[in-house]
């Protein structure tokens, strides 16, 4: 792909097949473009949303081959569609650049690579053996969580450890792990970006977010006023990664917003869970400015369209019920994701509640 747009009628290709390509896709298709996908079997949601979708597996180089040959741009969905996969595709196809996918699936090089640039992370150390853990608990102190450097989301490859004693009972993953000392922290938050091939970025505003047992459950804006305070700093964060990753598409960083400022958290690079509410609240959603960035068109507006914001996963079995959020006042905006099962700790879906008047 060169520099100029990308005409109508072309073809993008999305790895993965989650919620987050399902909407991506219906972005392209709402700016003229074909989309395919690719993922193994699985409950891919996102093909429901796509003209194509493969169903192989990351190993499968031929087929990969297969998709490429389709598409004039090539993105993805998650972070942890293996390199080696994506590395089976044109470089000159992708966007954003692999290297960061490369930064973000291995949280040790991710926390390097953020501090480098001037990020404030929590105290941490490597972990490759029980007797390293206890090393990295004495010198960084506890509570803690013991997390798997590599792979690992929504909670999961995370334990948490409150003593030295209670180390004694985890057991060890057998694969490289990173340490976390417990950050004091008032509320969490993200910072979305959007970088375009000549790099011009855009912010969407942060919302505070919430989680349980490791996932994000709810974000609202406004976000309070120690987030006003320390936003600043975190998107210059934000900008400099980006800027050094050749970033292009859409780009998340999480903070701890804490007395002595920003604490960051963890990168995605990709669409984000916290930005759901870009389709209804934001000028231009972050999965249209995505696809706006990777067909080299203007980015879209960033401007929040309304005083104060509201999105909640729906997780589980609580999806059985939700279209009785519709009769709920405040215009609840309603997105089910057609997932088949309704497992515990599962995404189904998000609503939006917006409003003009202030909380």
């Amino acid at each position: 792909m060169g520099t100029a747009p990308l005409p109508p009628g072309s073809t993008i290709g999305i790895l993965g097949g989650g919620q987050l390509g399902r909407m991506m896709a219906m972005a392209a298709i709402q700016l003229g473009y074909r989309v395919i996908g690719y993922a193994p079997a699985g409950d891919n949601v996102a093909a429901s949303a796509c003209d194509d979708f493969f169903e192989n597996g990351w190993g499968e180089k031929e087929a990969l081959a297969a998709f490429a040959s389709r598409c004039d741009v090539v993105t993805w969905e998650f972070e942890n569609v293996p390199l080696s996969a994506v590395e089976a595709i044109p470089e000159n196809l992708l966007a954003p650049h692999p290297k960061a996918l490369g930064i973000a699936q291995d949280r040790l090089n991710e926390k390097q690579f953020v501090e480098l640039l001037g990020a404030k992370c929590a105290p941490y150390a490597r972990v490759d053996s029980d007797d390293d853990l206890a090393r990295a608990i004495d010198r960084v102190g506890s509570p803690g969580i013991l997390k798997t450097a590599r792979d690992g989301y929504d909670g999961k490859g995370q334990w948490r450890i409150m003593s030295a004693h209670e180390a004694e009972g985890v057991r060890f993953p057998g694969r490289t792990c990173i340490y976390e000392g417990m950050v004091n922290f008032e509320t969490e938050f993200s910072v979305i970006l959007v970088r375009s091939r000549d790099g011009e970025v855009r912010f969407w505003d942060s919302s505070a977010n919430t989680h349980e047992g490791g996932m994000l459950v709810h974000s609202v804006l406004p976000a309070g006023e120690l987030v006003e305070a320390q936003v600043e700093e975190a998107r210059a964060i934000a900008a400099k990664t980006a800027e050094a990753l050749r970033y292009v598409g859409v780009l998340t960083l999480e903070f701890f917003a804490t007395k002595s400022g920003p604490i960051f958290n963890e990168m995605a690079p990709r669409v984000h869970n916290s930005g759901h509410w870009t389709i209804e609240a934001s000028a231009t959603s972050q999965f249209e400015n995505h696809i706006r960035a990777i067909a080299d068109l203007p980015l879209g507006g960033t401007a929040t369209r309304f005083a104060s914001v509201d999105m909640r996963n729906i997780v589980g079995e609580d999806a059985l019920t939700a279209h009785q959020m519709l009769t709920e006042e405040g215009e609840p905006h309603l997105h089910l994701y057609g997932k088949r099962e309704a497992r515990d700790g599962r995404k189904m879906g998000h609503v939006t509640r917006v409003s003009h008047e202030a909380p």
